[in-house]
């Protein structure tokens, strides 16, 4: 009887607890996973402490010591601007600030809210420091899980606030460092130990794993953080948000794709048309008004190319923005909360919340009446 009521399909994690718990074989779940990076670096400050100054560009002489946790909300001072939530947002001894995000796929968008994070955290720095000599440097240290850089070999990207002929002149306040896990090979454990050691344990621990390699489990840091993997640690409840945020990773990274593509070409074919409207519009027009053969002739293709160029980039953006519309709607009707939707997709929250009145008053048909978008 026991034996049957498991022979309904498990949840992949659920599935690997039942499996450790049968057969007595340790299984790990994935450290990149919202659930277990968070439970790592978000509350154990030693652990995180041990990351943070094996990734980040910092002197001997001002490595962290001590870290305090800070709420991971950062809320503008400007009701109209955007409340985010990062993975880990912490302060050392200093007053320097710390945030950290585990980002599993990659958008443009998503440098653009790395720096704006950073940004408000350097801000809010003045409801304590009256004095602006007083504000502390912000680090955003973000860990991809997606080659952005493809024509670079390097996997470690340093940014920072430098003077363009003169690089050594710099002006601090802001840091940034993100890491391509994808492209990381750990060729030497002599260079850079600790930091080799925590990529390793991002890179090569994947769900359900059960073989850890013996480096990773002769460094104290390290084990303790393996260890805080086990799958048997973890209630049938945390397992379920465990699987319950990869089903979130698929259908956002699906529904991402599925607008870029139908932006480019709703947005190709609109350009294609308007383009050619215009080319040959504005050609006649330059060719008429020069009054010869050869003006007429040159201004219709010159008029032609300007044309094409000009219609296809505003038809393209509007057909993005359509399909980003779409998506939204789509993340909507799959239950994604309009704080979520309007973060993956970089929309204003008041757009989503418009769109979400339209699902509601129009159902499956609200894509028939985005034009009502003000």
């Amino acid at each position: 009887m026991v034996e049957a009521r498991h022979a309904v399909p498990l949840p992949h994690a659920i599935h690997f607890y039942y499996l450790c718990t049968k057969q007595h074989v340790m299984r790990y779940l994935d450290p990149k996973n919202d659930l277990t990076f968070k439970r790592i670096f978000g509350e154990h400050p030693h652990l995180c402490k041990s990351f943070l100054n094996s990734m980040l560009p910092l002197e001997p002489d001002a490595l962290i010591e001590e870290l305090e946790y800070l709420s991971p909300e950062l809320v503008p001072e400007i009701t109209v601007l955007k409340r985010t939530i990062v993975d880990v947002r912490c302060r050392d001894q200093k007053g320097r600030q710390f945030i950290v995000e585990m980002q599993m796929y990659w958008t443009e968008s998503f440098k653009n809210r790395v720096v704006f994070n950073a940004s408000k955290a350097y801000v809010k720095q003045l409801d304590n420091a009256k004095e602006y000599k007083l504000l502390q440097p912000v680090y955003a240290l973000s860990l991809v899980n997606e080659t952005f850089e493809p024509q670079l070999a390097d996997y470690y990207h340093h940014f920072k606030i430098v003077n363009h002929a003169h690089p050594e002149k710099q002006i601090e306040g802001l840091e940034f460092v993100f890491v391509e896990l994808p492209k990381f090979k750990a060729a030497n454990l002599r260079d850079k130990r600790m930091q080799v050691l925590w990529l390793k344990f991002l890179t090569e621990i994947e769900d359900g794993t059960s073989q850890i390699p013996d480096e990773l489990l002769h460094e104290a840091l390290i084990s303790e953080a393996v260890h805080i993997l086990e799958s048997g640690s973890y209630s049938k409840e945390q397992l379920e948000h465990y699987d319950q945020y990869w089903d979130s990773i698929r259908a956002e990274r699906s529904a991402f794709l599925d607008a870029e593509e139908r932006g480019r070409v709703e947005g190709l074919e609109q350009g294609r048309v308007e383009g050619l409207e215009k080319g040959r519009v504005e050609g006649l027009e330059k060719g008429r008004i020069e009054g010869i053969e050869k003006g007429r002739i040159e201004g219709i293709e010159k008029g032609r190319v300007e044309g094409l160029e000009i219609g296809l980039a505003k038809g393209e953006k509007q057909g993005i923005q359509k399909g980003l519309y779409l998506s939204a709607l789509l993340m909507l009707n799959n239950k994604i909360a309009v704080e979520q939707v309007a973060q993956i997709l970089s929309l204003p929250e008041q757009a989503v919340h418009q769109l979400l009145e339209l699902y509601q008053k129009y159902g499956s048909a609200a894509e028939n009446h985005l034009n009502e978008m003000e």
